[in-house]
């Protein structure tokens, strides 16, 4: 694929099931074996044994630029009791917990990038890299819902990072979807607090991606970019498809036009797999002797590895659907590439 990025350890297996579940970077580094497992959201049983050393080298592996995510003081919105008198985002960490759950935030910053005789930065040497991983984007939230309990530990976590780390790009969240409630006041934040870069998620039928590809043209070039963390075109009942991907490649022409505000794109889930998903769809599939790549991902490597740094104003003749065929030219200093996404029933 030639990620330019990996974002982890997930979408809600980072803000956890109840407060007493929220994902902890802490429990998943350090020997295996004194690793603290625990299920997750999805039901899954999680050992540690895949976590925040090991996600920050496979990031260094590929050429990929980490972008680890952390609850913003809140689990998931779609957690139960769990013998809490309230479900959902549970009231938050109380606030005479927040400070330790900002230094919290903190430590993984140093765990990361601190010099390796620093108390975190030593957890990393130990661990058999002294250098520092170059952690430059820091996700905090998943999609939440922007109540008044979200938006106080928010930015309770936001301003700390910009103080003691202002070269850490924070990136925030605007909801759920891409409209209604959570998704305005989403925006209002970002605006007050000038956040750098907001994640998106949605998930909508092939015909919402064909009627709406002037989604990213009416944004406001002034205001926080976006960082498209989760988006497909599913289609209920059935599995990836080559309208489902071509639907996706749609988009994906849209969104190279408006590159200017949309900096960074990654598909629904990575990896699943077979026989042990709770979500559809995903992008890679596997079993114990098999990868089973979808025709989604076809569309992302070809857009990944010809995504170029330059974007070239271009328009179609014709008498088609303009819905249904679209086209991106980009160039870096070596090629220009062509793009053509074609939906309709004949060449």
């Amino acid at each position: 694929l030639k990620p330019r990025f990996v974002r982890f350890p997930g979408g809600c297996v980072a803000h956890g099931d109840g407060i007493g579940n929220m994902y902890r970077w802490e429990n998943t580094i350090g020997p295996p074996e004194a690793r603290k497992p625990m299920r997750n959201l999805w039901g899954y049983h999680q050992t540690g044994g895949l976590g925040y050393f090991e996600y920050f080298q496979f990031c260094e592996d590929i050429g990929a630029v980490p972008v680890p995510v952390v609850a913003a003081g809140v689990p998931c919105q779609n957690s139960a009791h769990h013998g809490c008198a309230l479900g959902g985002q549970q009231g938050g960490i109380p606030m005479e917990h927040m400070d330790e759950y900002v230094q919290s935030v903190l430590n993984l910053i140093e765990y990361a990038n601190g010099d390796p005789r620093s108390e975190w930065g030593s957890k990393r040497a130990a661990a058999g890299h002294p250098e520092p991983f170059g952690l430059k984007y820091l996700g905090v939230g998943n999609e939440d819902l922007i109540t008044d309990i979200f938006e106080e530990r928010f930015m309770l976590i936001f301003n700390a990072v910009k103080e003691k780390y202002p070269e850490i790009t924070v990136i925030g969240t605007v909801g759920p979807f891409n409209e209604g409630t959570d998704y305005v006041e989403g925006w209002k934040l970002a605006g007050k607090a000038k956040i750098p870069v907001v994640d998106e998620h949605y998930y909508q039928t092939p015909g919402w991606f064909l009627n709406n590809q002037d989604f990213y043209d009416m944004y406001d070039r002034s205001g926080s970019k976006v960082y498209l963390g989760e988006y497909a075109a599913p289609i209920p009942g059935r599995h990836n498809n080559i309208e489902t991907a071509l639907s996706e490649a749609l988009h994906l022409v849209n969104v190279e036009r408006n590159a200017d505000v949309v900096t960074m794109t990654s598909y629904a889930p990575l990896l699943a797999k077979e026989g042990h998903t709770q979500w559809s769809p995903d992008l890679i599939y596997f079993n114990n002797s098999e990868v089973r790549p979808t025709v989604g991902y076809y569309v992302q490597k070809l857009f990944g590895e010809n995504s170029g740094t330059v974007y070239v104003p271009s328009f179609l003749k014709g008498n088609h659907d303009r819905r249904k065929v679209a086209v991106s030219f980009v160039e870096d200093e070596d090629y220009l590439m062509n793009k053509l996404v074609n939906l309709l029933p004949v060449p």
